[in-house]
């Protein structure tokens, strides 16, 4: 690729766009109980940006604040006239139109000012207004105000005029700077001031928001400020501007741990059609938790017995009784001593019976669990109390009506863990009945526990849960934007979908398609396909993870205004986090130049064009080959395989210019599709001459 760089123009790009859950070290926002609520891209960095940035004081009302470059709206008085995504320091897309909304008295008159154009609006019934004014050129600085007639007024200084980037999906993009390679000097800088960063907090939402709950402020890159935000986003806007002669606005709205599902509409869920049921159990708990809550006790309870045979809070079902006694403090099964629990991940039902007076059945009750690591669904003599999802949050239930009785009283909890630590982890006093009078009954100690067979399968998850639900960070994270106009959108996602991976093409397209009806039909997506983590394969095996991967190549395969970034061969096996984002960005930088700047170069790597039989061989075919494919510490290229009606098999390859020769095993079966890099963590020889890998591949295999 040239090393020139790209000037900006007045045109700009275009606007249109059973699986390790991966978590964040530190503690995220957990959600409410269910019962109540080297690339090879060759940069030369030079000077960013032909304009000046020596910062302006900012002012908010008629408060004046120094002149320090720090955002000086945070603990001012605001008068609420704008909606809180416009703060100082923020970065509005050039070359599109400019919308501006908020919220005021219904029926008021509003002098709105950007820059040099000002025009009247009056707000609506419900208050909200909107004023949209004319593309500004890249490069400029603006002020914004809206004042009423009474007097009232906002003022947001130190707009920059750029490219506004959306990066979310889950733990991958959240990863921070500070976690990243290098973090000293990559945190201490040198930084741009022309880039400026937004992290929009975790919201998990039933219905779409137009705010979001807890806002924050528009940050000047610093070394104040990258420390905390997004790795991805941070290091592809830099290698970005490197090339663009404009400022960078970049908005990270990303969750760990979250699946797809819980980034799309309900409207674009519905146009998928298996998701209907889930739809309006999530509609219903909007307006009634309590039967909502009912319903997907109902269903959870089928499905177990669909699975198991047995009814979830029956001895049989659990196992328990006599079953095998837990450690009397509350804690983390790994820690137990047990070999089969040291490793446990999937399910694990507690037990445990406590003697109630009459006097204390017929109150009202709430029972508590402690924390609980990561999805318990639970019972109390038979009666579905409630399901939560979170890492170690603690669980509290109120309990139906007439679910105690005088006696023996019998409780169940399923525990569901997907990574690292599990079960109910206490403190052993969080753990307890609760009584209206004021009274409590211990529930620490006593428990017995089984855990689940695998081949069970998982449980379903709640429509209303945060990262294992439905539509919830769309609603309370990325509709909140509403009209911003984005010169793109960044998305590095799937972890959390590899057990369900055959569904995971149709979810990425529909997300994106989903996006671009809010931020524009032609808005541009970078796919960040999946690193390389999980066990080493000396056989071939069928992987979520190379079937996600696949998927994402597909949907970039087939959608003009997306394109991919290959990660395959820097990850790291045994760490779902790798810390290399600094050459997760540089690619990423490389596929957002060919994609709307018409850059040299090959977009993301060769990929595959073709398989077809020509006699005993099958020849594969590449394109978009950078100076050559070679294959890296062999002369035979490895990780091929064909596959048949009876399963797949390596296959011996030869490199013969931008083709590549298989040599199947004789077996009498029609090989029916090939596949390159297939597994959890794969070893991939093959790359270009700009040092891209090949990414991992699926092709059917046509006739000649």
């Amino acid at each position: 690729m040239k090393s020139t760089r790209i000037k900006a123009t007045s045109t700009g790009p275009n606007r249109t766009l059973a699986s390790p859950d991966t978590r964040s070290d530190q503690g995220l926002q957990q959600t409410r109980s269910i019962a109540h609520g080297n690339s090879g891209l060759s940069l030369v960095r030079l000077p960013v940006l032909a304009l000046s940035l020596a910062l302006a004081g900012c002012s908010v009302g008629d408060t004046v604040a120094p002149d320090d470059g720090a955002d000086h709206q945070t603990g001012l008085t605001r008068s609420g006239l704008l909606d809180p995504v416009f703060t100082d320091h923020m970065v509005i897309q050039r070359a599109q139109p400019v919308a501006v909304w908020g919220k005021a008295e219904p029926g008021s008159i509003l002098q709105v000012v950007l820059g040099d154009d000002s025009q009247d609006v009056t707000t609506g019934a419900d208050g909200h207004w909107q004023a949209d004014f004319p593309p500004h050129a890249a490069g400029e600085r603006l002020t914004l105000e809206v004042m009423t007639a009474a007097g009232t007024r906002q003022r947001v200084d130190d707009i920059l005029v750029g490219d506004v980037w959306l990066c979310s999906g889950q733990s991958n993009m959240e990863f921070e700077v500070a976690r990243a390679l290098n973090p000293g000097n990559e945190i201490a800088g040198p930084h741009s001031p022309a880039i400026r960063l937004l992290t929009v907090a975790h919201e998990s939402r039933v219905t779409p928001q137009s705010d979001h709950a807890n806002p924050n402020n528009w940050q000047i890159a610093s070394p104040q400020s990258v420390g905390d935000f997004s790795a991805v986003c941070y290091f592809f806007a830099r290698e970005l501007q490197n090339r663009l002669d404009v400022p960078m606005g970049l908005i990270d709205a990303s969750w760990g741990g979250s699946q797809i599902e819980a980034w799309i509409s309900a409207e674009g869920l519905a146009t998928i059609g298996s998701f209907d049921t889930p739809l309006s159990a999530l509609a219903l708990y909007g307006t009634d938790p309590v039967a909502a809550t009912a319903r997907f006790g109902e269903s959870w309870e089928a499905w177990w017995q669909s699975a198991a045979g047995t009814t979830p809070w029956s001895d049989s079902a659990v196992r328990a009784e006599p079953g095998r006694v837990a450690p009397d403090r509350m804690g983390d099964w790994r820690s137990w001593g047990e070999a089969d629990m040291a490793y446990h991940l999937g399910m694990v039902w507690f037990t445990r019976q406590t003697e109630l007076s009459a006097g204390q059945a017929a109150q009202d009750a709430w029972i508590d669990l402690g924390g609980i690591d990561e999805v318990d669904a639970s019972w109390v003599n038979g009666a579905f109390v409630g399901a939560t999802f979170g890492w170690g949050s603690r669980r509290s239930y109120e309990l139906p009506e007439g679910s105690l009785r005088a006696g023996t009283n019998t409780i169940a909890v399923n525990v569901l863990n997907s990574w690292g630590a599990g079960g109910m982890i206490g403190p052993d006093d969080a753990v307890r009945l609760r009584f209206a009078d004021g009274t409590e009954t211990p529930l620490s100690g006593g428990w017995r526990y089984e855990p689940v067979p695998a081949s069970l399968g998982s449980p379903p998850r709640a429509p209303w849960e945060s990262v294992g639900g439905l539509t919830g960070m769309y609603n309370g994270m990325i509709a909140p934007l509403e009209q911003t106009r984005l010169a793109g959108m960044i998305w590095y996602q799937g972890e959390s979908n590899t057990g369900r991976a055959d569904a995971y093409e149709g979810l990425l397209t529909t997300l994106l398609a989903d996006w671009r009806r809010q931020f524009g039909a032609d808005m541009p997506a970078l796919i960040v396909q999946l690193a390389n983590f999980g066990d080493l394969a000396d056989q071939p095996v069928e992987s979520g993870w190379a079937r996600v991967r696949d998927a994402q190549r597909r949907v970039a395969e087939s959608d003009p205004r997306a394109g991919l970034v290959v990660t395959i061969d820097i990850g790291d096996r045994l760490d779902i986090h790798p810390p290399n984002k600094q050459e997760v960005g540089r690619r990423a930088a490389r596929t957002a130049l060919h994609l709307l700047h018409d850059a040299d170069g090959t977009a993301w790597g060769a990929r595959p064009r073709s398989a077809r039989a020509s006699g005993e061989r099958i020849v594969i075919r590449l394109a978009d080959i950078e100076g050559g494919v070679r294959a890296i510490s062999t002369d035979q290229p490895g990780g091929f395989e064909t596959c048949t009606a009876s399963g797949c098999a390596f296959a011996p390859a030869r490199l013969v210019a931008d083709r590549i020769i298989l040599s199947p095993a004789e077996s009498g079966e029609t090989v029916t599709h090939i596949r390159y890099c297939w597994a959890d963590a794969p070893l991939c020889p093959l790359y270009d001459h700009a040092g891209l890998p090949v990414g991992p591949f699926e092709l059917a295999v046509s006739s000649d």
